[in-house]
């Protein structure tokens, strides 16, 4: 009995003296953070990578607009080397990619529906870095000290997967989303955190199946089988953002802190840097299109004034410049970043119905995907209409295949003002609309656009598996025409 009772004592010692060393654990500093605390941070987290310094890149590198001053006019005569780095630590991999595997990993068997959106949300970040950068961090990023200096994994086996190395194809961490959503199990489950659908699973399988659709296109030079077969599969299921109002847009608000990127950067903090590309302007005006283009750039005293890229003489006066308008920008920094879109999903399968052979008339999706725009940036039925009427050469596919597709490139690279990495994409993918080499070109090469963004300094510096040249701005990314 006293050799029970003096063993209880040394267990009851033990087990204080346990708790009382135990000192870096503390309620106030929680090892495991809800789900519905990560999920809008990591939304908003994609709008603002998607429309902060990588958007301003590529819109002047896709000419929708031309820099003026600072970063912006660097970019526009590509010198581009030196930049990105808080891009890629902190938009992309060191924050929100991390919050994203937190969600996949520690709510996945709980509560499957947040593990789902960080599925897609994460499918949808690591295609920006890819087709940004090319080879980048896939397979082993996101994992903590498990990966300290992650692979750079090629952009054939991020888009296709790659069994050998472990690697899952961006369709399938998509497919594995939508499984996630589909399930009844969940402990946690997203309502008002969920800014963009208010915990609306069946509108983010439309997202993720949108998703599908952009990937597939995204291939479609270099493995026109996979593109075929998935297109093919998601028109079959029905199940895709089909209206402008279930478009995949991250909403922001008008108090300070809480604006878009776009109002934040042209309207507060950098308001001489960028204006309208004089090379847009000439294009909307062949195309009488300057109606539309009214809702994506201003017209001060009620002309556009553009400004050519790469030039070297003064601007226009600021208060005369046509910058980014209220569709964009809100009248305070409210509007929506505009990720997926219906007017994006019209052209894309305008396209494979033309190339790929995949269901539906082309020139009918072509001309809806046109509709779907003008609807979307506020022209009105009467505008449209008119459009339609008095443009006929304009809505109508003729001509060869390429004549074509070069027809419906060129709107949807319209509608993508203001998301200039979607616009670039298409551009370096398929090579419409044709631009031509700005003034004064500089940067690795300045006979060629650059077809990608160069890695940044610390990730060379402090990541012994990174390419080491780095790869000029020339080189062509695996899914470039």
């Amino acid at each position: 009995m006293k050799k029970l009772s003096f063993l209880f004592l040394i267990f009851i010692s033990f087990t204080s003296c346990k708790k009382f060393l135990d000192v870096n654990t503390t309620p106030n500093n929680p090892t495991a953070v809800p789900p519905n605390t990560i999920l809008p941070t990591t939304t908003i987290g994609m709008g603002f990578a998607n429309s902060n310094d990588l958007d301003r890149a590529t819109s002047a590198l896709a000419q929708h607009i031309a820099g003026v001053g600072n970063q912006t006019a660097a970019y526009d005569v590509y010198n581009l080397d030196g930049n990105f780095d808080n891009q890629w630590n902190g938009e992309i991999y060191g924050i929100n990619l991390s919050d994203l595997q937190i969600l996949i990993d520690q709510y996945s068997e709980t509560s499957p529906a947040y593990s789902g959106i960080a599925k897609l949300e994460m499918a949808y970040l690591f295609s920006i870095a890819t087709d940004i950068w090319g080879e980048v961090p896939y397979s082993q990023a996101a994992q903590g000290l498990k990966f300290t200096n992650p692979r750079f994994d090629k952009q054939e086996d991020i888009y296709q997967g790659n069994s050998v190395l472990g690697i899952t194809s961006l369709f399938d961490l998509v497919k594995s989303g939508l499984a996630d959503l589909a399930k009844t199990s969940n402990v946690f489950v997203p309502g008002s955190d969920d800014i963009v659908y208010k915990g609306d699973r069946t509108k983010w399988a439309r997202m993720g199946n949108t998703l599908l659709l952009k990937f597939a296109i995204q291939i479609s030079n270099k493995n026109p089988a996979l593109a075929t077969s998935t297109i093919a599969s998601v028109i079959t299921g029905n199940n895709y953002i089909n209206s402008n109002a279930l478009d995949f847009e991250v909403p922001f608000a008008a108090p300070v802190g809480n604006q878009n990127a776009l109002y934040t950067f042209n309207n507060l903090n950098r308001t001489g840097d960028q204006m309208l590309s004089t090379r847009l302007l000439n294009l909307e005006k062949s195309l009488n299109d300057t109606v539309r283009l009214a809702k994506f750039f201003t017209k001060p005293n009620g002309v556009f004034t553009s400004f050519d890229n790469g030039a070297t003489g003064a601007a226009p006066a600021l208060a005369t410049r046509s910058k980014y308008n209220t569709y964009l920008t809100g009248t305070s920094g409210e509007a929506p970043i505009r990720l997926l879109t219906y007017a994006q999903v019209k052209f894309i399968l305008a396209e494979s119905a033309l190339i790929l052979g995949t269901t539906g008339v082309a020139n009918t999706l072509y001309q809806e995907g046109i509709t779907a725009s003008m609807q979307k940036v506020g022209m009105t039925a009467a505008e449209i209409s008119n459009y339609f009427t008095t443009n006929p050469t304009v809505v109508t596919l003729s001509g060869t295949t390429e004549q074509q597709r070069a027809q419906i490139i060129t709107q949807k690279y319209i509608s993508w003002i203001g998301n200039g990495i979607e616009a670039y994409n298409d551009y370096r993918r398929t090579g419409y609309p044709p631009l031509t080499l700005v003034n004064n070109a500089q940067g690795d090469n300045p006979n060629v656009i650059p077809t990608r963004l160069p890695y940044t300094i610390t990730e060379l510096s402090s990541n012994p598996n990174a390419p080491n040249p780095r790869p000029k701005t020339d080189v062509k990314l695996w899914f470039a025409k």
